[in-house]
């Protein structure tokens, strides 16, 4: 039995793991191979919940497919973590206008574009910086520790169109 119970487990958080893969390829726009992955996914599921069928009387097989899916979700998630698919959009508030942490960024190979804005003290520098989500955290890190007063919000966009990144982006 606990070999039975140790692969309902191990099944649960390969299906869960690729549900999750799936659910983020589509949201990404990657359909195609959404479509490749839930193949393979329909199939783990089904073979785990016809085992899981076959001991339904034994509530310790309901218990570790349960917990399997749980897991399942972590792990996934952090798959896509690791891999992360797709372009961040960093918005940057600077309370020095002459602040040179645009070229600074631009320097280490980010596309930065920048311009002044009036905020409720005075004039601010504000820049959009676009990165792939894979460098959000060393953008980041790199942003407040030139200024650790910086304001910085994230975004994800959703569709991208001209400005020198479009070539890089469609690779």
């Amino acid at each position: 039995m606990l070999g039975i119970l140790t692969f309902i487990f191990i099944i649960q958080i390969v299906y869960v793991s690729f549900f999750t893969l799936r659910m983020i390829l589509t949201l990404k726009g990657q359909k195609y191979l959404a479509a490749l992955l839930s193949m393979f996914e329909i199939t783990i599921y089904v073979l785990g919940l016809s085992i899981v069928l076959k001991y339904v009387n034994q509530p310790i097989s309901l218990i570790v497919y349960a917990v399997g899916y749980g897991l399942g979700v972590l792990v996934g998630s952090w798959i896509e973590g690791r891999i992360a698919l797709g372009y961040i959009t960093m918005k940057v508030i600077l309370n020095d206008p002459q602040s040179d942490m645009a070229n600074k960024l631009r320097d280490n190979g980010y596309g930065v574009t920048s311009w002044i804005g009036s905020g409720r003290d005075g004039h601010r520098l504000v820049f959009e910086v676009l990165a792939k989500r894979k460098n959000q955290k060393k953008l980041y890190d790199m942003i407040i520790e030139l200024d650790p007063k910086a304001f910085v919000v994230v975004t994800e966009p959703i569709l991208l169109h001209g400005g020198f990144w479009t070539r890089r982006t469609k690779k």
